[in-house]
């Protein structure tokens, strides 16, 4: 029989469910659609407990928006290759929700930029050119744009084909870059 749960830990699981449901509500719908009632009725809690664990609707995007920790130098082309492969499949909540608000809200902007610019410096520490932030910001920006259009634009030609024969035809073109 299982033990039940400490107060703590209901807590930490009602968390944890409100800031998935975040991410999907705010990948429905921006973070100017989205609502504090929306996610708690996702999340199947009253509204203000969304408030009090997370405080405010954008302290909530903010967490639920939050890119992944940052990657060592010897991580950084297995998770290209990763990246590459999940923009063109199914985007994670937490990514469609910041695609879809960066162009309307300054704070998706700015947490979009920064993660940005990691990837362009990860990216460019792995190779020893002398314009390898140049060529590291031209293959995150490619991502980008390939996110976009297949996801939220629905360019035929990249939703028509397998996510595997994109990741084919652009990977020699990445190593190159690279």
């Amino acid at each position: 029989m299982d033990e039940p749960l400490t107060r703590a830990e209901r807590r930490a699981a009602t968390a944890a469910r409100i800031l998935e449901a975040a991410q999907a509500e705010f990948g429905a719908h921006g973070v100017d659609g989205a609502t504090v009632r929306g996610i708690a009725r996702r999340a199947g809690v009253d509204p203000s407990l969304v408030l009090q664990h997370y405080g405010s609707k954008q302290g909530l995007f903010e967490l639920a928006v939050r890119p992944a920790p940052e990657l060592t130098e010897d991580q950084v082309p297995q998770h290209l290759a990763e990246v590459l492969d999940l923009r063109l499949r199914e985007l994670p909540p937490a990514t469609r929700a910041l695609l879809r608000s960066m162009l309307t809200s300054p704070e998706a902007a700015s947490v979009m930029g920064d993660y940005l610019r990691e990837r362009v410096q990860n990216l460019a520490r792995t190779s020893d050119r002398d314009d390898a932030d140049v060529r590291a910001a031209v293959l995150t920006a490619s991502i980008l744009g390939m996110t976009l259009a297949r996801h939220f634009l629905g360019l035929t030609e990249l939703q028509r084909v397998d996510a595997g024969y994109i990741a084919e035809v652009v990977e020699p073109w990445f190593a190159e870059l690279l």
